[in-house]
């Protein structure tokens, strides 16, 4: 928030289920915008790519910058991450003939170096703890690879696993219901249990973002790219709007 200062607040949100909504919308948006640059535009995906990154590096400066937690520069942020993993991942997985499991499994492996990284170079990866520039740096490398990760993983459940698209959501969900659940009724690692549930998420945007815009043939809504990325812009602004988005505490 403005008036808050720097010092005790985290430079991202406190984790509450209107995060959850909003994760799960710009996850959603990073698929259909991905697509609408690469394959709307006829951009290709390393084009699309190279243009998305620069965004990317881009918006982490601006947040490793800023002084305050801001949502809408946050969520701004979330969304190039997921933009440029959509890309990122089809580039590698279709382009490179890594394959969806491929590519899985090589961003599963630099998602936990990431996280394995952050923990013990700073002893911590508990998001309370985002608050300095240090620790900013692992947080968005970690999210670029979660966000990258959870792409390759849509796309392999509803395409070569052969669920589809509705296949996928119903699978996803559940994961990620089963994760709320250990949240409440188990004594898990909170911490373990967002990170699985910030993975989760992606992937259910991707195969959403899928549904939303893939030919009736093919199991989708055939809508527009661009109209269905306008639509989740407009529904992201509305909920920040209605639910203003709080700091995180530090970690004392």
């Amino acid at each position: 928030m403005g008036s808050e200062k720097a010092e005790g607040y985290s430079k991202v949100p406190e984790v509450t289920l209107i995060f959850w909504v909003i994760k799960i919308l710009a996850t959603t948006l990073g698929e259909t915008g991905g697509d609408s640059l690469s394959m709307s535009m006829n951009l290709g995906y390393l084009v699309s790519t190279a243009i998305l990154g620069a965004v990317f590096l881009g918006m982490v400066w601006w947040q490793i910058a800023a002084k305050r937690f801001n949502p809408w520069l946050y969520w701004a942020t979330i969304v190039a991450t997921t933009t440029v993993g959509t890309t990122l991942a089809d580039f590698a997985d279709r382009s490179l003939g890594i394959g969806y499991a491929g590519g899985a499994s090589i961003l599963f492996v630099l998602l936990i170096a990431s996280l394995a990284t952050w923990y013990f170079t700073l002893g911590s990866v508990e998001i309370s703890t985002v608050s300095s520039p240090r620790t900013e740096m692992f947080y968005w490398v970690t999210i670029m690879f979660s966000q990258t990760l959870g792409t390759a993983l849509g796309d392999w459940t509803a395409d070569s696993a052969g669920l589809g698209y509705t296949g996928g959501i119903v699978v996803f969900v559940t994961l990620i219901a089963l994760v709320a659940a250990a949240y409440y009724w188990t004594s898990i690692s909170r911490t373990l249990l967002f990170w699985a549930a910030f993975v989760l998420t992606r992937p259910l945007g991707a195969v959403l973002g899928d549904f939303f815009d893939k030919p009736v043939a093919s199991g989708g809504l055939a809508l527009s790219r661009y109209s269905a990325s306008a639509l989740l812009v407009i529904v992201i602004v509305i909920a920040i709007l209605v639910f203003p988005p709080r700091a995180a505490k530090t970690a004392h």
